[in-house]
């Protein structure tokens, strides 16, 4: 297991949508916390959680994460009653919401979310403010990585 600077492993990732990187222009990075009920955290620690199509939203001053989908496990309690896909609140600072909400309402970006992981015990969403890649784009970023690994081929092979 490596290790980063601060001594939390890198490898507690729970969660990735590899989609967002596809289809979307990732520019700024931001890492939240999330609100969570208790069964919710035993399913994500079992891996039962899916945000390929989870999207972010801010309203009125909060942020909040949908569609995201954790499943409840079969030993959950009777007499809670679960849903897999309701809106989780996301804790930023202040700063960090304003900063979203000036880029999302005048700029026209979207916020995607890329990963969910574990640090020091506490689950962290990781995502990007996004703007969206039309179909050309798609091809030319396609069309870059593939380029970038041939390069590497033929370093090789010298």
């Amino acid at each position: 297991m490596s290790k980063d600077k601060k001594g939390a492993s890198t490898n507690n990732v729970v969660a990735r949508n590899r989609k967002a990187r596809h289809e979307y222009s990732l520019e700024d990075k931001f890492e939240a916390g999330i609100i969570l009920e208790g069964w919710e955290v035993k399913s994500i620690r079992a891996g039962k959680v899916n945000i390929a199509e989870g999207f972010i939203q801010v309203k009125n001053g909060e942020v909040y994460l949908h569609n995201s989908i954790i499943s409840p496990l079969l030993t959950a309690s009777s007499h809670i009653t679960t849903q897999d896909n309701r809106i989780r609140k996301l804790l930023l600072n202040k700063r960090e919401i304003s900063r979203l909400v000036g880029a999302v309402e005048r700029q026209g970006y979207t916020l995607m979310p890329t990963s969910m992981y574990w640090l020091r015990g506490r689950l962290k969403l990781e995502f990007f403010l996004a703007k969206g890649k039309q179909l050309h784009d798609k091809r030319a970023s396609e069309k870059d990585r593939d380029w970038a690994r041939q390069k590497q081929r033929d370093f090789k092979t010298m």
